[in-house]
């Protein structure tokens, strides 16, 4: 496991590309230059500690949400083909500056999920994890039950995400948490 105070999970390796060692990576990052500027960037194996590497050029694929990169060390197919599902990171004092009202994704992992029943806050479950392939959907862990349900992250569903007290309040549609 990483130290979400110390590291951010940006992208994912999913595939080598072509033969000159490029690889395919999985955007989980809303700020493309992770994978388009030079500079350096850390892999990490399963659990394993991250290592430096630099990231040396990358275009995004066009309409789609995956980037091509080319790390430095990193020059034939077989080389690529050994990075993957290997996670790309960033430190987090690297983190670009967020407006008053944003966060990073990566922060909502392990908050308390409430609801409003009676005029009252009620704790039902906790984030988990996140799931990010067209859209962005919270995996929630029921109290009642350990049940997983992915809750879709839209304002009118997560009306109010307050990181410094640790929740986020949830309106879920009827029968939504009973999937």
């Amino acid at each position: 496991m990483i130290n979400k105070d110390e590291w951010l999970i940006v992208g994912l390796i999913t595939s080598c590309h072509g033969i000159n060692g490029q690889v395919k990576v999985k955007s989980l990052s809303d700020f493309e230059e992770r994978f388009l500027k030079p500079g350096t960037r850390w892999l990490q194996k399963e659990n394993e500690p991250p290592s430096k590497i630099e990231l040396t050029s990358g275009f995004r694929q066009p309409g789609k949400e995956t980037f091509i990169v080319k790390l430095q060390g990193v020059n034939t197919r077989n080389q690529a083909e050994q990075l993957k599902q290997f996670k790309i990171l960033v430190k987090t004092d690297k983190l670009p500056r967020l407006k008053k009202g944003e966060f990073h994704l990566l922060e909502l992992i392990n908050l308390e999920v409430k609801t409003l029943e009676n005029n009252e806050l009620k704790i039902i479950g906790k984030v988990i994890n996140l799931e990010n392939e067209k859209n962005n959907l919270l995996v929630i862990e029921l109290f009642k039950n350990q049940k997983k349900v992915l809750i879709p992250f839209v304002k009118e569903i997560v009306p109010l995400v307050d990181i410094k007290n640790n929740f986020l309040t949830i309106n879920p549609p009827k029968g939504l948490l009973d999937l």
